[in-house]
């Protein structure tokens, strides 16, 4: 598991130095091995917008699977990590929510990172200085296969944080066929949009519910929770879910500029 994690690093460190034009030089961070589910939500534009700073605006996609998404959640089981001098770390696991944004009057965009609840504390305030330690977490997840059955998995997450917001879902879907993918993406601060991350990503994306694209619905069972602290304004009842994905292999070359 190992050495494929970091053959797949060094590809895309590779490709990622053959990418970067002269003075245009990128520290590298890390990598990491993950596994992902992705929820994406329509949310008031009003709340959205008091979490972004100013000379920052929404960029919601018009069309696509990502129809009408102005927030999305991040539910992250990192079960590898390597550090910038290929040394190993802690696995670990966190939720984080990111917001479609462009710089006002600019063709600079990407994602920002509004919030975050990691099961590390080592990991708050993390790279982006505001995820929280969730001192209360819980992530399970439960692969069934049987002949002649698709397989199913199981997954449940809780987390909590001592400021109030709290984070909870349970799924139950059925495994699709993944498609690879890859993007190449900024990750800005949602408290200081000038310290940001440049994300080279693989993964293997496995749709399971679109309100946009016609596509098999692959979820049996699917509840969540979110409020408390700075998510009480975001999920009032009246958010609406646009799409559930499963990201079944995630692989991520961090850098900074």
């Amino acid at each position: 598991m190992r050495a494929i994690n970091r053959a797949g690093a060094a590809a895309i460190l590779a490709a990622a130095t053959a990418s970067a034009s002269p003075g245009q030089a990128q520290t590298y961070v890390g990598h990491s091995a993950e596994v992902r589910l992705q929820l994406d939500f329509q949310i008031a534009d009003a709340a959205i917008k008091k979490l972004l700073p100013a000379g920052w605006e929404t960029d919601v996609a018009t069309s696509g699977g990502a129809k009408d998404c102005n927030l999305r959640i991040q539910f992250v089981d990192r079960v590898d990590i390597t550090g910038p001098d290929d040394s190993a770390q802690s696995a670990s696991q966190l939720v984080y929510f990111e917001v479609p944004v462009k710089k006002t009057g600019t063709n600079i965009a990407g994602r920002m990172v509004v919030g975050g609840l990691t099961s590390d504390p080592k990991d708050a305030p993390g790279p982006f200085g505001l995820y929280q330690f969730a001192a209360s977490h819980r992530m399970e997840r439960a692969t069934r296969s049987a002949t002649g059955q698709p397989t199913q998995i199981v997954e449940d997450w809780d987390f909590a944080a001592a400021s109030g917001e709290r984070v909870q879902l349970r799924l139950k879907y059925e495994r699709g066929v993944a498609r690879r993918t890859s993007s190449e993406i900024k990750l800005f601060s949602g408290v200081d949009p000038d310290n940001f991350q440049i994300v080279r990503n693989a993964q293997g994306l496995d749709p399971m519910r679109n309100v946009t694209v016609p596509a098999r619905d692959l979820i049996s069972e699917f509840s969540y929770k979110a409020g408390g602290g700075m998510l009480a304004s975001l999920f009032d009842g009246k958010e609406r879910v646009v799409s559930v994905d499963s990201s079944q292999w995630n692989t991520r070359a961090l850098f900074k500029p």
